[in-house]
């Protein structure tokens, strides 16, 4: 028998890589014999790094690069046998990284995130994999555009900074001091928001309050940010202000499609950087699973994607979810069977501590009864 367990993590439990362990332990005890897959799944928030070197075999590489507050933090990025750069611009530019007390649009920058994408250019990468979830920033990408060689100039005819604060004052822009290997790189870009860079549903307006800004702040980003949408495009010729997920990241949706890039969902995204549609095409079955699970899991999160794989090829697919929510009718339409791994009743902090011996022992009662009825 062979299975596929491709969960996501079980947030502030089990990393997507540890769960996909636990299902492992658990379907060996039921059925040593078994060929297990593992294929840990992320959407590209947090995560998606480690979920792409569980699945391509990369190495970590550890460095310094410019943090969201503009000083120099420790962090790291992955590259694949194949030359392909993982970047997770959680641990670049993170909203966690920014304690609440400091969480301020002003203050913050993407420049390290262009670092570290020259740092994957020096190392002979040909393709860029970004996961854009949890940033910190709301400046269109103008730190990590500068970073890449775009020179930007203030009312005053100085240079411009690179913090969120400087972006009110860009009056041009210059690209053609942009890193002459950026054009013959392929960048993806895991993003599971439709947003527009501009507007009520723009970047300002729908992710700003969550980064620090003010009710004041949000108009005022929000015209700098069209401001300075024009004058990209009119340095590139591309018209992407509208286009679905520009607004993602505080607009480092935007500065990226400006240098080429796919947007894509961060699920899939892993997914074909993974293998997974070639591993479910082959398996008997197929075990996913996330911390919560509802209706919305079917709307570009990990456990949904995956269900959708394996209708397509007709395998068996099981959700282990830390709870079940909403309307559960909905969500066995997609995967065969849905299951809590909260066995008893049991308090949150309990379930945090145990939930890997939780995940195990639900997987192993789910295994036995898939044993016995394939016996009989």
């Amino acid at each position: 028998m062979k299975i596929v367990v491709a969960p996501d993590s079980f947030k502030g439990s089990l990393t997507s890589g540890e769960a996909a362990q636990c299902m492992a332990d658990g379907i060996h005890q039921i059925v040593p014999e078994a060929a297990v897959i593992q294929k840990p799944m992320a959407d590209g928030g947090e995560g998606t790094m480690e979920a792409l070197l569980t699945a391509t075999d990369g190495k970590r590489i550890s460095l310094e690069a410019t943090g969201p507050l503009g000083n120099k933090i420790s962090t790291s990025f992955a590259v694949t046998e194949r030359k392909t750069a993982i970047i997770e611009c959680a641990k670049i530019a993170g909203l966690t990284q920014v304690p609440e007390s400091q969480r301020n649009p002003d203050h913050t920058t993407s420049f390290g995130l262009g670092e570290i994408m020259l740092v994957a250019l020096d190392k002979g990468c040909t393709e860029i994999i970004i996961g854009l979830g949890g940033s910190a920033v709301n400046e269109g990408g103008l730190g990590m555009l500068q970073a890449l060689g775009m020179k930007a100039t203030d009312t005053g005819g100085e240079l411009a900074g690179i913090f969120g604060e400087n972006l009110h004052r860009v009056q041009t822009i210059d690209f053609s001091g942009m890193d002459a290997r950026l054009p013959h790189v392929s960048i993806k870009v895991a993003s599971d928001v439709d947003n527009p860079l501009c507007g009520e549903r723009g970047a300002t307006y729908v992710y700003g309050p969550q980064k620090g800004a003010s009710i004041r702040q949000l108009e005022e980003y929000d015209d700098a940010m069209e401001g300075f949408g024009h004058l990209v495009e009119k340095e590139t010729g591309k018209q992407i202000m509208n286009t679905p997920g520009a607004g993602a990241a505080g607009g480092l949706g935007f500065a990226l499609l400006s240098l080429g890039a796919e947007l894509m969902s961060g699920a899939r995204l892993v997914a074909e950087a993974s293998g997974m549609e070639k591993a479910i095409q082959s398996a008997d079955l197929v075990i996913t699973g996330e911390g919560q699970s509802d209706e919305q899991t079917l709307y570009g999160k990990a456990p949904g994607y995956i269900a959708s794989l394996a209708k397509k090829h007709q395998v068996p697919v099981i959700l282990l979810s830390g709870s079940l929510g909403g309307n559960t009718d909905v969500l066995r339409e997609h995967f065969s069977g849905c299951f809590s791994i909260a066995n008893k009743p049991i308090t949150l902090q309990q379930f945090m501590e145990n939930a890997g011996e939780l995940l195990t022992e639900q997987t192993k009662q789910v295994m036995n009864l898939v044993w016995m009825l394939n016996r009989n």
